[in-house]
């Protein structure tokens, strides 16, 4: 399996930085499966320590698949979970409890005698004997062979919060702020996040014989450079792992982008002067500088570790000028967008095509291009509660004027708010009120696109499989999720296809999304189109990432904001907002493609009111 090398001087653990989430899944699969077949052939049994967590799903589902294809065996298998909140019900949705049966064991054939887990409902009176023991049947079990961890945005490592002590054993913990906001979206709102959580030790975790940290996407990035580079230190406790004789983190690329190997690594030793690594470092050299790239001098190039490059060009004025052409060039107004093609736009969301592409969508439209924008799922559960009672409270009002029973509607809506009097944070709504979420937001994304000027007949609303369960959580991405995106591909012949590039959604349905049109796009036998990856919602393409820059004037940008409005009920407080930012979509949005801009005008290029960025992978038969 391919890895990224590179100079690791920096780096104070051994770290493993690899393409792609899935690549991750299979190396830890490979490492958990080596050590329960060697463990057990040693000495009987293998012990893993395990942890919870949307990062280490996609591990668990591939030992699932392994037990079935008869590769792993579980039952001589005994567990350690990391960690529990407290107090929490081992029924609850949000129970890890919960998570690791529905998630692990229940598809594999271990014993639930062999299962620990931190109990969360044990009352405070017990909780300093229940960690004694938790301690105890730990030792008894030989201690951990495999410990498998997530790293917190607080650095913490399960949840051993900022200051926590290197000697620190299994404990009830306060959780860190940050912490409970990062959970806020598992529990319909910051406020329904429990305050403690039942927690092993860092001094726990270290006597695990080996021990591997695993985390994916951008918003890890910062904090896997202080894990990885920074000095040991109790406001990290992942820091700690750096003491260990076998520890490993294994890293996506975005979630090593901020290693200084995959950032700059032109400041450790010799690189390959590319042309997309001359442009990165031109672009971080400017910045560095505080100037226009075409003003970059010999003496810029020289104390900033870029030497070598100058070397190369002997002046400085052939690299800014390549580099400035380059950057240049990837801008595109509407008369250099494609003219009268037929364009599939996929929004694992029903607001995702407007928060992210707004501005490009329109110039399409303006461009005669037959556009098709696919749903993929249906967003119900980030509709409130109160967002259905007010529009079932409007059709029981307006029922006689609509030529409705007012008896039948009134009952909806009284039975609606009674499911929701008795439903806790988290609890699955009944299969009529999911259906009425649907709606809401379908008919939200209806109105956004008529306020881009495109008519509601181009709207296809997939209600994808994976997402129906009405929980937070979701299933794998199956055969019937990437049967109907390919169905659709089949029917529109697409030339460009736009995708959702933007994988740090709260709860991975957008890396979900992309997975089930690339495996549709894979087995289509019609000429390949281009893939338009866009993002918004979480993130933006840098200048260097992108390859495409769409200029939006004031009254585009302003028309953009105004179709993200139409989505009422994620408008000023949206239940999944995703990350620490407090700021609306649109706020969020704005900002972005204003900064797209400035950036660009800082280092000199064309200005330009505001930007969308977009990764174009172009097809390599050109045939689209």
């Amino acid at each position: 399996m391919p890895t990224l090398e590179g100079p690791r001087q920096l780096e104070r653990i051994r770290t493993v930085v690899v393409p792609d989430h899935d690549d991750l899944v299979v190396l830890l699969a490979d490492r958990i499966t080596d050590v329960i077949q060697r463990e057990t052939a040693a000495k009987g049994r293998a012990v893993l320590g395990l942890a919870t967590g949307s990062t280490p799903i996609g591990v668990y589902r591939e030992l699932i698949r392994r037990h079935e294809a008869g590769s792993v065996d579980f039952s001589r298998v005994v567990t350690f979970n990391l960690d529990e909140y407290y107090p929490m019900a081992p029924d609850r949705p949000h129970s890890y409890r919960r998570y690791m049966f529905e998630n692990l064991f229940d598809h594999v054939n271990i014993d639930p005698g062999n299962v620990h887990i931190p109990d969360g409902g044990v009352s405070r009176e017990r909780l300093t004997e229940h960690c004694a023991a938790y301690e105890r049947a730990i030792a008894e079990a030989g201690g951990i062979d495999f410990q498998l961890l997530g790293i917190g945005k607080s650095g913490h490592i399960g949840f051993n919060e900022p200051g926590s002590s290197s000697e620190s054993r299994t404990r009830l913990v306060t959780l860190d702020t940050l912490t409970r906001k990062d959970a806020a979206a598992d529990f319909f709102g910051e406020d329904n996040v429990p305050r403690e959580a039942i927690t092993m030790g860092v001094a726990t975790i270290l006597e695990a014989r080996e021990i591997a940290l695993i985390a994916t996407g951008e918003h890890k990035a910062a904090i896997v450079r202080r894990a990885v580079e920074g000095e040991i230190e109790p406001d990290v406790a992942a820091t700690f792992l750096q003491r260990h004789s076998n520890a490993t983190v294994f890293l996506d690329l975005p979630a090593a982008g901020e290693l200084t190997r995959v950032d700059t690594p032109w400041v450790l030793e010799t690189v390959e002067w590319t042309p997309a690594m001359t442009e990165r470092a031109v672009v971080w050299l400017a910045e560095r500088a505080g100037k226009a790239i075409l003003k970059l001098t010999a003496r810029d190039y020289s104390e900033h570790h870029l030497s070598p490059l100058l070397a190369r060009h002997g002046t400085p004025g052939p690299i800014n000028g390549l580099t400035f052409t380059r950057l240049r060039d990837k801008i595109r107004g509407r008369r250099n967008l494609p003219t009268g093609k037929s364009v599939l736009v996929f929004s694992p969301h029903p607001d995702d095509d407007v928060i992210s592409m707004g501005g490009v969508l329109r110039k399409l439209r303006e461009n005669k291009n037959a556009i098709v924008v696919a749903y993929m799922t249906s967003g119900n559960i980030a509709v409130f509660d109160h967002d259905v009672e007010r529009h079932l409270d409007f059709v029981a009002r307006g029922a006689a004027t609509m030529g409705l029973d007012p008896a039948a509607a009134r009952r909806a809506y009284e039975t609606a708010a009674i499911s929701f009097e008795r439903k806790a944070p988290g609890d699955v709504d009944l299969p009529a009120v999911q259906e009425l979420k649907r709606f809401i937001r379908e008919s939200e994304a209806i109105a956004a696109l008529e306020s881009v000027g495109i008519p509601r007949s181009v709207a296809r609303f997939l209600n994808l499989p994976f997402y129906r369960t009405g929980e937070v959580r979701k299933r794998p991405i199956g055969e019937e999720d990437v049967a109907i995106v390919a169905r659709l591909i089949e029917e529109t012949h697409p030339d460009l296809v736009f995708v959702a590039g933007d994988l740090s959604d709260p709860h991975g349905t957008h890396r979900m999304c992309k997975a089930a049109v690339d495996q549709a796009l894979a087995r289509y036998a019609g000429p390949k189109p281009e893939v338009w990856l866009y993002r918004g919602a979480w993130q933006e393409w840098s200048l260097t990432e992108a390859n495409v820059l769409v200029p939006l004037s004031q009254d585009e940008l302003r028309a953009k904001v105004m179709a993200i409005f139409r989505h009422e009920s994620q408008k000023d407080t949206a239940p999944f907002p995703g990350g620490h930012d407090d700021r609306e979509f649109w706020q969020r949005v704005e900002a972005r493609n204003l900064e797209t801009a400035a950036h660009a005008d800082r280092l000199g290029l064309p200005e330009y009111y505001a930007m969308e960025a977009y990764v174009v992978d172009r097809p390599a038969t050109g045939t689209a």
